[in-house]
């Protein structure tokens, strides 16, 4: 039963990933799922039925226009991100707004300026900033623990999927690609100085499956230079076991950091093989209490989600993503699609 002081949270958005948003809220405590939008009817009245969720409609101004709601979590299209954020925000709700923030940097800088304007507080979903494995990595990092940072070699490939669940949405560079932009940018304090992408075409889906982005990230006066490598294939066989591929290498002039988020430590041997998800949004709790059904266990969006609930509760604006990098990441990662395109360098003024 929810408390008086609970924040009231919704979701625009109740798609695939607004279900498990949908399911991470009503594991929080201090937090009640209030209500939930969808354009597509069908969907949201399925996954509203398995939320026992009785509060829906297919308008989110509706929800915006309700004075009971106090964050909403925008999981909508990422194209669709710009209109939805700003209506929220002039509303005075919070916005919890999945990555990318916006499809181009002039939508961005409208959400940045309109943040800066508004009563509620935004926050976009960088999740892997709070990944306690990459977030010790930088630690290392600025302790000087491995020397100057020579290279980064990142990896975020997955199995192949039909069209409609990613490359009929999304290129691989802004869809997973802008993760370990964001966090070379974050771990390294600062933007890159060049671009140098490839596309990988294998199906006839609107966007390539695969891109190679390589950017240059050294010091003017610097003797030591720094490059970044960008891995996103989105093509890997659908035998593949890992949940998602993501690695990342990081050598310095001292040392060597290694992170491995493919082994997630739990793998079920099986005629369906696979490694499970044990950090991101793990689902636990069905074998405890058999008559609920299963919800996350406490992984990385839960720990996201509750640090901008706290964030609100403090009064305080979130600060280990803010805005402006928010916006730094997609227009970088944008230039990076752009040379991908193209198949020329890009030097970054």
């Amino acid at each position: 039963m929810a408390a008086e002081s609970d924040l009231n949270w919704s979701i625009l958005g109740l798609g695939r990933f607004g279900r498990i948003h949908a399911k991470t809220l009503q594991s929080m405590s201090g937090i009640r799922l209030h209500s939930a939008c969808s354009r597509n009817a069908e969907t949201l009245e399925q996954h509203a039925k398995e939320l026992q969720l009785a509060n829906t409609t297919t308008s989110a101004a509706e929800i915006l226009a309700d004075k009971m709601v106090d964050i909403v979590s925008v999981v909508t299209h990422w194209q669709d991100h710009h209109q939805l954020t700003l209506d929220a925000l002039r509303a005075g709700k919070h916005v919890f707004l999945e990555k990318p923030i916006s499809a181009t940097k002039e939508q961005a800088q409208e959400i940045l300026q309109a943040s800066k304007a508004s009563s509620g507080f935004l926050m976009v979903g960088h999740i892997c900033r709070f990944d306690p494995r990459y977030s010790l990595a930088r630690d290392a990092i600025l302790a000087g623990e491995i020397g100057e940072v020579t290279t980064i070699h990142a990896k975020r490939n997955l199995p192949v999927a039909p069209a409609n669940i990613r490359l009929g949405k999304i290129p691989p560079l802004i869809g997973d690609g802008i993760h370990d932009l964001d966090l070379a940018m974050w771990m390294l304090g600062r933007k890159p100085n060049s671009v140098f992408a490839k596309n990988i075409r294998i199906h006839d889906f609107p966007y390539p499956d695969a891109s190679w982005a390589m950017f240059d990230f050294s010091q003017s006066g610097n003797t030591t230079e720094t490059l970044v490598v960008i891995e996103t294939h989105w093509g890997l066989p659908s035998s593949t076991e890992t949940v998602i591929d993501a690695r990342m290498e990081i050598i310095g002039t001292e040392g060597k950091i290694t992170i491995d988020c493919s082994q997630t430590g739990l793998h079920i041997k099986s005629d369906q093989s696979r490694h499970v998800d044990t950090c991101y949004w793990p689902k636990v709790g069905s074998e405890f209490e058999p008559n609920f059904p299963a919800l996350p266990g406490y992984g990385i969006l839960m720990r996201e989600l509750e640090y901008f609930a706290n964030c609100v509760r403090q009064g305080r604006n979130p600060t280990v993503i803010s805005v402006q990098q928010a916006c730094d990441a997609l227009e970088m990662i944008l230039i990076a699609q752009e040379s991908a395109d193209s198949q020329q360098p890009i030097q970054i003024s």
